[in-house]
């Protein structure tokens, strides 16, 4: 979560997919004959996705790449815009990767590491990918295995990474306080 500045939309503005991708034939990577691993830190540019959320926070707008799972590679590009929002959330599976980057920087006001079952995360991202056909469903079934045994040290790491482990319930609370003005947060708080 970054401080920024009243949302536009949703209560905040929220980034789903990578800032940066190492992946398919994006103009500084060049073209990947092998599928990619999405799970794999190396399927990203920590430096450009540090980059981009540095601009988003400074600036309240950052041209951003739309990827394409299935195809494994960007398909296009969107303008994010805070239009004055007090904080935006980027969150995906390497966000532990920058939180230190993000902080040194100083545009990271919290780092969390989402703590649920973990039969919860699977059904949730097997529907998702199935919804979304991300890959074949076999492929789907087998990675979401592989996820589901994977989670504990995965939740382990970011944790080690600087993120604090937390239910989604808290870190939304937690969030739609900080996207309040002051003025309403002292008066909740008083």
């Amino acid at each position: 979560m970054r401080r920024a500045g009243a949302p536009a939309g949703r209560l905040l503005p929220q980034r789903r997919r990578p800032a940066a991708a190492r992946v398919g034939d994006g103009p500084a990577t060049g073209p990947h004959p092998a599928p990619v691993d999405w799970e794999s830190p190396v399927s990203w540019d920590a430096t450009a996705a540090v980059a981009a959320i540095e601009l988003l926070a400074r600036t309240g707008s950052v041209e951003v790449p739309h990827y394409d799972i299935s195809v494994d590679r960007c398909t296009g590009y969107e303008r994010l815009e805070l239009r004055g929002a007090r904080v935006f959330v980027a969150e995906g599976i390497f966000a532990a990767e920058i939180a230190a980057a993000c902080r040194d920087r100083g545009v990271l006001a919290a780092a969390y590491a989402l703590r649920r079952p973990r039969a919860v995360t699977f059904c949730r991202r097997l529907a998702r990918d199935l919804r979304e056909h991300r890959k074949p469903p076999r492929v789907l079934v087998r990675r979401g295995v592989r996820l589901y045994r994977d989670e504990a040290r995965v939740l382990a790491r970011q944790a080690a990474l600087g993120c604090r482990p937390a239910s989604a319930t808290a870190v939304r609370r937690t969030i739609i306080a900080a996207a309040r003005p002051a003025t309403a947060r002292q008066t909740a708080l008083s």
